[in-house]
């Protein structure tokens, strides 16, 4: 089944202008709609990587939102 992770970035601004904590991520199929402010990918029992909606810690660059993995067993192909 095909999966589609969302980021809002409405969510984003509104939470930071009004402090508010909407969830910013959704994991979308054909049949459902799952919010939240952290996506897990897994690939069987092993936690490949990670969506992270961090607000009160975001990175050096400024970031609030970014994906972490783990690159010892993952491949990344920039294109």
């Amino acid at each position: 089944m095909r999966k589609v992770i969302h980021v809002n970035q409405h969510n984003i601004k509104t939470n930071s202008k009004k402090g508010t904590n909407h969830p910013v991520i959704s994991v979308k199929t054909y049949k459902s709609n799952e919010y939240g402010n952290q996506a897990q990918i897994w690939y069987g029992d092993v936690l490949v990587a990670e969506v992270i909606y961090s607000p009160d810690k975001p990175l050096s660059c400024g970031a609030k939102v970014w994906i972490q993995l783990d690159t010892d067993i993952t491949n990344v192909i920039v294109t």
